[in-house]
């Protein structure tokens, strides 16, 4: 870095340059792709049918066991703390 330093060039602006390069890079590659895309119907349709990988991580499912094992923990501390249990007056 002391190359970097010595020119009076920080790593903060190498950094802040680099990473701007490459979101421009993204974005023209991205509106390169619409117009792809809007000029020919076959390039439409495999733009739509590729659409759906740019979501690299899969959306995990919600787990429902963490939930019910946090009810039942919360009701043997209620049962250990002496309080009676809830009972519905009619």
């Amino acid at each position: 870095m002391d190359i970097l330093n010595s020119n009076g060039i920080t790593f903060f602006t190498v950094l802040v340059t680099i990473v701007s390069a490459l979101l421009l890079l993204i974005i023209w590659l991205l509106l390169k792709m619409i117009m792809w895309g809007k000029s020919m119907s076959k390039g439409a349709y495999l733009f739509l049918a590729f659409f759906p990988f740019i979501s690299l991580m899969p959306i995990p499912p919600p787990t429902y066991e963490n939930v019910q094992k946090a009810k039942q923990e919360q009701r043997k501390r209620k049962e250990d703390s002496g309080d009676p249990p809830d009972e519905e007056i009619e």
